[in-house]
């Protein structure tokens, strides 16, 4: 080989590299959430999502916590990716039948609605799973919860898994140990964990989620339990959907109450009680802190939104953005 053939080869070599280099720079730099992602490509959708939040609201207290809820649940499941938002047809099984959604999982017209008003000012440019991201944070901060700012850049899934969701979402049955199994094994620390749980602050429950608890559980207040029996009767065979608020004191307000009546014994769900055990516990220091403490509860809640918010997301070429939060791109 020529010296001059042998210098061409090094330098063909070098640019290769050198491209290598950008590309994989480049798609790592793509690959990360940034709360700016769409301030030119659509820059009036944080407005636009808050005003439509804000109506439904209006419309209905309750769904500030389905939102929340729905947020939860599509990140537990193959990662933040609006895999639940899917509807089922005669070739496609979604996520909404799963045993932790079905008949309880609501909300799915607003982020309809959202969606509706985007594709009109910015079409096919945001994602539902960034949808479904912003909305959860402004359920939270119009009744009363932490700010945060939301990092964007997901794209959708094409794909569900309803076995997924029937294995991955914590039922209100887990023990502590289940508990933070769960979480931890989604990079979520036991801080976390406690601080997510404390978005029932503005929640409701099920009868059938809580009636064993109220009948057979000792570690429950009793005025409280006497209480919640009135809407749940002992008897499975009535009264299973009605609706009792999991904070008795504050339903509609996103605050700290939640964590102030586990420590009277006044947790409505088997799983949120395992939280305090009157110091026996891992995490019984986390809900007395949170308890008298609710600008730090505050603070943890957005940091713990922030960060369950990166779980398994697509970014770059992966998935895609679908023009219907209920189906794939046709």
């Amino acid at each position: 080989m020529s010296s001059m053939a042998a210098s061409l080869l090094i330098f063909t070599r070098y640019c290769m590299s050198l491209i290598l280099i950008v590309l994989v720079g480049s798609r790592s730099i793509y690959a990360q959430l940034s709360p700016d992602f769409y301030s030119h490509s659509c820059p009036e959708l944080f407005p636009t999502v808050k005003s439509t939040m804000e109506a439904a609201i209006n419309r209905e207290g309750r769904l500030g916590a389905s939102i929340l809820r729905l947020f939860f649940h599509d990140c537990f499941v193959k990662g933040c990716d609006a895999s639940n938002l899917f509807d089922d047809t005669p070739t496609f099984i979604g996520e909404k039948k799963a045993s932790p959604n079905r008949g309880s999982a609501r909300g799915f017209y607003v982020i309809d609605n959202i969606k509706d008003e985007v594709e009109n000012m910015c079409p096919g440019v945001v994602s539902c799973a960034d949808i479904l991201a912003i909305a959860a944070r402004d359920a939270v901060t119009i009744l009363g919860g932490p700010y945060w700012d939301v990092k964007l850049g997901r794209r959708d899934a094409m794909s569900a898994s309803q076995a997924a969701a029937n294995t991955s979402i914590p039922p209100p049955t887990s023990n502590l140990t289940q508990l933070i199994s769960s979480f931890t094994s989604r990079g979520l620390s036991i801080t976390d964990m406690v601080a997510l749980t404390g978005g029932h602050t503005i929640g409701r429950a099920r009868c059938r989620n809580y009636r064993a608890r109220i009948y057979n559980e000792p570690n429950i207040d009793m005025s409280f339990s006497r209480t919640r029996r009135c809407r749940c009767p002992r008897s499975n065979m009535t009264g299973n959907n009605n609706l009792a608020p999991v904070d008795y004191q504050t339903p509609g307000v996103f605050d700290n109450s939640f964590f102030k009546n586990l420590v009277n014994n006044k947790g409505l769900l088997h799983s949120d009680q395992q939280l305090y055990n009157h110091g026996a516990g891992p995490t019984d220091s986390i809900v007395l802190t949170y308890s008298y403490e609710p600008s730090t509860f505050a603070s943890d809640f957005a940091a713990a939104m922030i960060k369950m918010g990166d779980i398994g997301v697509l970014t770059g070429s992966d998935g895609e953005i679908r023009k219907n939060c209920r189906r794939v791109n046709y």
